[in-house]
C-alpha cells in the first residue's frame, strides 16, 4: 500500500473530510476523534497472534480490519498520519511509572509516543495511553494543557529513564498531580527494528500488564468506556457507572466497541 492510503484510511476511520487541511490549531479535535475512534486494547496479545511490525501491516490491523492496539500500534499509525499532513514529528520511547507502588515498571522503555515540533517548540503527543490520554498537544516548556480528560504537563527531570516525565491529573481519577511516564527528548527512535523489540516484551514478559487478561478503554463524546473480561466501567460526564459481565457478554461488547 502506498504512504497515501494511510491518510485517506486514517480520515475514514476517524470521520474527518479527505480534504481538510490538518492545522496546528485542529490538532485538538483530531486527537479527540482519533481517541474516540480508535480502542486502546489488548486482544491480539491475549490471542497471541503476532505479526511483523510495518506500516501496511498496521494500516491493515488499525485502518482496514478496524481493530485498535497498544502505544506502539496506536502511536507509529499517528505518526504517519502527521507526517503524511506535513508535520514534524518523530517517534520516542518512554518508561511508564507505577504510581501504586512508586516505581518505574520492570519493563524498560516499552511505551512509544510522539514529538512534534512546530516553530522551535516541541510538544509531546500521545494516542496510545490507554485512559490517560491528555488529548492534545502537551509542550515540553512545563506548562499546563486542560482538555475534557484533565490537567497534563511535562516537567524536566535527570534520571536513568528520561531528561523529561509527563505529570497528569486526571478528572475522574487524580485530586494530585500522578506521574505517567519519563522519555529522553533527544532520542528519536531510528526504526520499527525498536517497535519489534516492545512488541516481544509486551507479548511474552512476565511483568507486562498486557498479556495477562483483555482490555479494551476507549474515549466518548462525553467521557469513556472501560470493558475487561469482568466488568463493564463507564464514564459519562465524571460520573462513573461499573457492572460485572460474563465471558459471553464481554465478548458481545468487545465486538461492537471493535466494530464501531
Amino acid at each position: 500500500m502506498e504512504t497515501l492510503e494511510i491518510n485517506s484510511l486514517f480520515r475514514k476511520r476517524i470521520g474527518i473530510p479527505e480534504n481538510e487541511v490538518i492545522t496546528w490549531s485542529k490538532l485538538d479535535y483530531v486527537l479527540e476523534k482519533t481517541a474516540q475512534a480508535l480502542p486502546f486494547e489488548n486482544l491480539a496479545v491475549i490471542e497471541n497472534r503476532r505479526y511483523k511490525i510495518s506500516k501496511e501491516n498496521l494500516m491493515n490491523k488499525i485502518l482496514v480490519n478496524h481493530e485498535g492496539g497498544l502505544c506502539y500500534e496506536l502511536n507509529p499509525l499517528f505518526y504517519l498520519f502527521l507526517i503524511e499532513n506535513g508535520f514534524d514529528a518523530k517517534l520516542v520511547r518512554g518508561s511508564v511509572y507505577d504510581n501504586e507502588n512508586k516505581m518505574f515498571q520492570r519493563l524498560g522503555s516499552t511505551h512509544v509516543s510522539i514529538l512534534i515540533t512546530l516553530q522551535e517548540n516541541t510538544y509531546l503527543i500521545d494516542t496510545g495511553f490507554g485512559a490517560n490520554l491528555p488529548l492534545k498537544p502537551v509542550p515540553l516548556t512545563g506548562e499546563t494543557v486542560f482538555s475534557k480528560n484533565g490537567e497534563f504537563r511535562i516537567k524536566k527531570t535527570n534520571n536513568e529513564y528520561g531528561d523529561h516525565i509527563l505529570e497528569m491529573k486526571l478528572t475522574d481519577k487524580h485530586t494530585d498531580w500522578a506521574k505517567g511516564y519519563a522519555f529522553y527528548s533527544n532520542r528519536p527512535m531510528a526504526d520499527t527494528s525498536e517497535l519489534a523489540e516492545i512488541q516481544s516484551v509486551i507479548y511474552d514478559n512476565e511483568n507486562s500488564p498486557f498479556n495477562k487478561s483483555p482490555l479494551i478503554s476507549i474515549f466518548t463524546s462525553n467521557g469513556r468506556i472501560l470493558l475487561t473480561n469482568t466488568h463493564y466501567t463507564q464514564w459519562i460526564d465524571s460520573v462513573k457507572q461499573k457492572e460485572k459481565i460474563d465471558k459471553e457478554e464481554f465478548e458481545k461488547l468487545a465486538n461492537y466497541f471493535m466494530e464501531k
